[in-house]
């Protein structure tokens, strides 16, 4: 069985950390960076990063509108932090002109749980995976304000006296508020690759 091509977004980001998981899961990866190197992928993945410097740039290279296609076309995507952002159909305290690819039917509060000094690691509770706990890495972390109908809600952390919502799926889109690139537990990226 050939092993299906991950293209991961590299755009700015985490982007390498996500294709060593990938490839040591036995993955192919590519680096996407232009509009022609979405051809022949199996899935996407967008990484964490800054989602304002990632907006830009997708419009800068004229990757705004093919990515958005393909998602909306059924391209299986994981988007990690800023990748969440990127994915949402709505933001909250957004930049006035930052764009997403949206397909996810979520609202997401950009830098919810604080700024980059306030960054934290915390276990979160993912039932899809089992036990034990996700090591959730949040860097400038957004939540999940409101989902969908058709959007399940994978992963949640108590923060205050509220839970919040930080990991999502809808159909072959997958997001996550934190970072699975940067922790050492690779469930999420072999979930991605089930998904396909």
């Amino acid at each position: 069985m050939t092993p299906p091509t991950i293209g991961v977004l590299a755009l700015q980001g985490a982007f390498r950390e996500h294709r060593a998981i990938f490839e040591h899961l036995g993955a192919r990866t590519r680096t996407v960076r232009a509009a022609e190197q979405l051809s022949g992928l199996d899935a996407l993945a967008i990484p964490g990063g800054e989602s304002t410097a990632m907006s830009r740039l997708a419009v800068d290279l004229d990757v705004l509108h093919p990515v958005r296609d393909a998602i909306a076309a059924g391209m299986p995507t994981l988007g990690t932090c800023a990748g969440m952002i990127m994915l949402a159909d709505r933001l909250l305290d957004g930049r006035a002109d930052q764009r997403t690819f949206g397909g996810l039917d979520i609202t997401v509060r950009r830098n919810a749980f604080g700024r980059q000094v306030e960054s934290f690691e915390a276990p979160v509770e993912m039932a899809e995976l089992g036990p034990p706990d996700y090591p959730g890495v949040f860097i400038r972390a957004p939540w999940v304000e409101q989902v969908g109908d058709t959007v399940a809600v994978w992963g949640t952390i108590p923060a205050g006296s509220a839970t919040r919502i930080v990991a999502v799926r809808q159909g072959g889109l997958l997001a996550t508020a934190f970072h699975p690139e940067l922790a050492r537990d690779d469930r999420i990226h072999r979930r991605f690759l089930s998904m396909i």
